[in-house]
């Protein structure tokens, strides 16, 4: 969600029992606006939180002109001092795939490997000590997942321009109320992937200047969302079963859109057998 819509942002999510206390808000509000200025960010986003055994993790997002090119990610304990993250990589979500339980809150803590491959099994005779993986390497990959799995937005929100690019669309106006109630209205704020596989025929009817994302209606597990209507039906909210924590607000016929996470940053596994 953007930082500099921050206080209201945070009040339309908060049907779901989760948030900040005021004054934290007030600090992380005044905050992101000095990491805006700093960094000479466009734009800013509060991600959201990762709550761990011994802190949390708050994450604010930083974005350039390409909305659609990788976002420089960072963190703060204690929502003043904030720390940049080293881009992701593959090995890193490889790595974070392994590990299971809660985060502990301390960005230098190691873990110790629980399964290890041919290679792993290899480095451990060649220098003797066990492989470990930092959680802040697990804190990148773990954002990077959600990111991918359950980031979004409306349909129209953002256009692609003819040499690539992504930008915000200055001529949205929100979803109407009938629209943003089906879930075809919303995309995944990500590289597509069953877009490639539609055929010309399907892609007759969709515009190549919005449509150039995947829609959530064909999402798997099938009901891996929940659509309500909050504040008497005045903001329209999605959320996640998949990586619960995870809300999406809407306020129809208005550019008032963002989603946050408040979550431990443990996949929901068990989603398939509870459908």
């Amino acid at each position: 969600m953007e930082a500099s819509s921050l206080p209201v942002a945070l009040e339309l999510v908060s049907g779901g029992g989760v948030g900040l206390s005021p004054e934290k808000r007030a600090v992380l509000w005044s905050s992101l606006l000095l990491l805006q200025r700093d960094y000479r960010f466009e734009r800013v986003w509060f991600w959201g939180c990762i709550q761990g055994v011994r802190g949390a993790y708050y994450i604010a997002e930083g974005l350039g002109p390409d909305r659609a090119a990788p976002r420089s990610r960072l963190y703060s304990l204690n929502c003043v001092e904030w720390s940049l993250l080293p881009p992701v990589t593959k090995e890193m979500i490889m790595q974070a795939g392994q590990l299971k339980g809660r985060f502990q809150g301390d960005p230098s803590f190691e873990y110790e490997y629980t399964e290890r491959n041919a290679e792993d099994a290899e480095g451990l005779l060649e220098d003797g000590k066990e492989p470990m993986i930092k959680e802040e390497a697990r804190l990148v990959a773990t954002i990077e997942q959600i990111d991918r799995a359950v980031g979004i937005v409306p349909r129209g929100a953002f256009v692609k321009t003819p040499l690539g690019s992504v930008s915000e669309n200055r001529n949205f106006e929100g979803l109407s109320l009938t629209e943003a109630k089906k879930l075809s209205s919303y995309f995944h704020f990500t590289e597509p992937v069953n877009l490639k596989n539609k055929t010309l025929l399907e892609k007759a009817d969709l515009d190549p200047s919005t449509d150039f994302l995947d829609s959530l209606e064909h999402d798997i597990p099938q009901g891996s969302w929940t659509v309500q209507q909050e504040k008497g039906g005045a903001v329209v909210v999605l959320r996640s079963l998949l990586w619960l924590g995870l809300t999406f607000y809407h306020v129809p016929m208005t550019k008032q859109y963002g989603y946050v996470y408040f979550g431990t940053g443990e996949k929901n596994l068990d989603l398939p057998f509870m459908l």
